[in-house]
């Protein structure tokens, strides 16, 4: 007898309907497949050691983005239940992941392999943090808001130095997020490129860069404010100072999306952001 799929359901306990939800879907995929733990996003860091065959998160793109980086470099195939506002990546409904459910334990076309960042912060010659991102790196002025001083090398090579308000390093599935409030392009979720896109520089030349995603990109922070900071996928902040170094490369893993059957390709980027209306 063939083994049945192996499911984890994780969900965003800060979201009020998600205990709701989580009962009705657990009541209605259970005679289909093996769920093999229910969890809270904020501790998945050994669901993949239980070799699930996909995850199906209720929240938002948010609890998504948490998901994807405590799963490190053990990515499971996820299945993003909306229970937010936008739903970029969380692209289903509860009723959408019932309807589908066996073609997304199945079908492999599904799968929509994306690339994550990861950065190095160096300061006083040592590594001071290290972390993944799925959308993108933020470098923000930060209090008293005087403008930052940005140098940008790319494979060492020096590419510019330049005042502004910050900087967006971004994915491609991260395009449509920080990046494109700033300006910058749209980039096909599976393409292996990274965005870098300076906030409000002082200059008509600095304009958003794309380039391949095996290049490696260094933003040294030549001058700061007391509030300058790096912030990760929107969620994790850090502070920097003047002198710290980041380092920016593809991470040697993708982020694994399950893309909804019901919906023709372009369907996110035309309804949810208006795009070409």
């Amino acid at each position: 007898m063939q083994n049945r799929p192996r499911i984890i359901v994780l969900y965003n306990p800060g979201k009020p309907e998600a205990q709701t939800v989580l009962a009705s879907l657990l009541d209605r995929i259970c005679g289909e497949v093996d769920v093999i733990a229910t969890q809270p996003i904020g501790e998945t860091s050994s669901c993949a050691e239980m070799n699930p065959h996909r995850a199906i998160v209720l929240g938002g793109d948010g609890s998504i983005l948490a998901v994807v980086r405590s799963l490190d470099c053990r990515q499971i195939p996820i299945i993003g239940v909306n229970l937010g506002k936008l739903g970029f990546l969380a692209e289903f409904s509860m009723d959408e992941v019932v309807h589908h459910l066996d073609t997304l334990l199945n079908d492999s076309a599904l799968v929509s392999s994306r690339i994550m960042l990861e950065v190095t912060v160096t300061r006083d010659g040592r590594e001071a943090f290290q972390s993944l991102a799925v959308n993108d790196f933020v470098v923000h002025a930060g209090p008293p808001y005087r403008m930052v001083k940005l140098s940008i090398e790319v494979d060492q090579s020096h590419l510019t130095t330049f005042d502004g308000d910050g900087l967006v390093v971004a994915t491609p599935s991260g395009s449509t997020a920080h990046n494109m409030s700033v300006g910058g392009p749209l980039v096909q979720a599976e393409v292996r490129a990274m965005v870098l896109s300076p906030i409000a520089p002082h200059s008509f030349t600095h304009r958003p860069f794309v380039f391949a995603g095996a290049e490696t990109i260094e933003v040294h922070i030549r001058q700061a404010n007391e509030g300058t900071s790096l912030v990760v996928d929107g969620q994790i902040p850090l502070p920097l100072a003047e002198g710290d170094a980041l380092k920016v490369s593809q991470a040697p893993i993708d982020f694994l999306l399950m893309r909804n059957p019901s919906q023709p390709k372009w369907h996110t980027l035309i309804s949810k952001l208006g795009w070409g209306r």
